[in-house]
């Protein structure tokens, strides 16, 4: 074995990060997103040696607590019993996945494209999209999770320091949601992102949760494949890879037929894609077989809120702060945003369910 003395080892990694920019120059579409061209952070520091901006971006959402937080959050099944159903951690691995592979096809930036969709999901609510819709309901401002994950990253992480990301990855991550509303935005807009990779980025989201969505709800019983809307099947195809399969495909193509000018899909695929996203409304997101555990939930999230807004020492002594560092309702959302499950689950009991009465000997 070969040992290099430490100074040797400064001197070789001087330049690593410029040779991986220049590297970009190269191999990266002219539509891509450049690391060495990013428009820079809240605050500015010193760059590091070894890994371009988004890279960098992406280690910091890897090892944030945040980021960790979501292998017990909810997707769309409720503390499902079997281990193979997705959590909010998995689904962020999947569009992550999906995301890259369109990027590398598409010559655009992985490494963006990765932290953003690493960090997509960071502020949303336990107990899936019915934690987002109770705290809409009762926090002033309402709440959105897409706003609730930018917040996470610039503010509440690293005790409140935040991760100081670049503004392509704080913009990416803010404007992945589209609900039911356009996946590719085409026209320059308020909504419209910053770069090409966070527009992939939206995709990925799409083509994973209508997917795996189908997959969970299917071994769930609550659907059945012949369940899902004929023509789609006979067009996506009839297995959760083949549908992915297509889906991705699709985009790749419609896309390199723009000669890079814009993300896009083919109208059929689209027509179907938005097909199977209503089924799931309908069938899955919105039917009391899923919904009704979730009307308990949004007790327990609403409890919660209230108590501690009314309970303002209670809140300083569980989350060990000695002052609020914003208005109460605020730290208090930001409180339960940041909850897993079973935390809330845990919470909740300790506080409102009345613990067996001993006799003291």
């Amino acid at each position: 074995m070969v040992y290099i003395p430490c100074f040797a080892l400064r001197i070789t990694n001087m330049n690593i990060r410029q040779k991986l920019e220049e590297r970009e120059e190269h191999v990266l579409s002219p539509f891509a997103q450049r690391s060495s061209k990013t428009r820079g952070r809240l605050r500015e520091e010193p760059e590091c040696d070894i890994r371009p901006a988004f890279q960098h971006d992406r280690d910091r959402i890897t090892h944030s607590k945040s980021f960790r937080r979501l292998k017990h959050k909810t997707q769309v099944f409720l503390a499902p019993a079997g281990d193979h159903y997705r959590t909010r951690l998995t689904h962020t691995l999947e569009v992550a996945q999906i995301g890259r592979t369109i990027a590398r096809a598409l010559s655009l930036n992985e490494d963006l494209v990765e932290a953003i969709a690493l960090g997509h999901d960071l502020g949303h609510t336990p107990f899936g999209h019915a934690g987002e819709e109770v705290l809409n309901k009762i926090h002033p401002g309402g709440f959105r999770h897409n706003e609730q994950s930018l917040r996470v990253v610039d503010v509440l992480e690293k005790d409140g320091q935040g991760l100081n990301l670049t503004a392509e990855v704080r913009d990416g991550i803010l404007r992945h949601s589209k609900g039911r509303g356009a996946v590719v935005i085409r026209k320059d807009g308020a909504d419209k992102p910053l770069t090409r990779e966070a527009d992939v980025v939206r995709v990925a989201d799409v083509i994973a949760y209508v997917n795996h969505d189908i997959d969970d709800a299917t071994r769930g019983n609550v659907i059945a494949e012949h369940d899902l809307p004929r023509e789609s099947r006979e067009f996506l195809g009839t297995r959760n890879s083949y549908r992915i399969d297509t889906m991705v495909r699709g985009v790749i193509s419609e896309s390199l037929k723009s000669d890079g000018v814009a993300l896009a899909f083919g109208e059929e695929l689209e027509h179907h894609i938005f097909a199977l996203r209503d089924f799931l409304y309908e069938r899955v997101y919105d039917s009391m077989t899923v919904h009704h555990d979730f009307l308990k939930c949004s007790r327990i999230i609403e409890d919660l809120y209230h108590y501690f807004l009314s309970n303002e020492d209670a809140f300083l002594q569980e989350t060990e702060r000695e002052d609020f560092y914003d208005e109460p309702s605020m730290c208090v959302c930001d409180f339960i945003a940041g909850m897993s499950d079973r935390y809330a689950f845990s919470l909740f009991e300790k506080i409102f369910l009345p613990l067996p009465w001993k006799i003291q000997i």
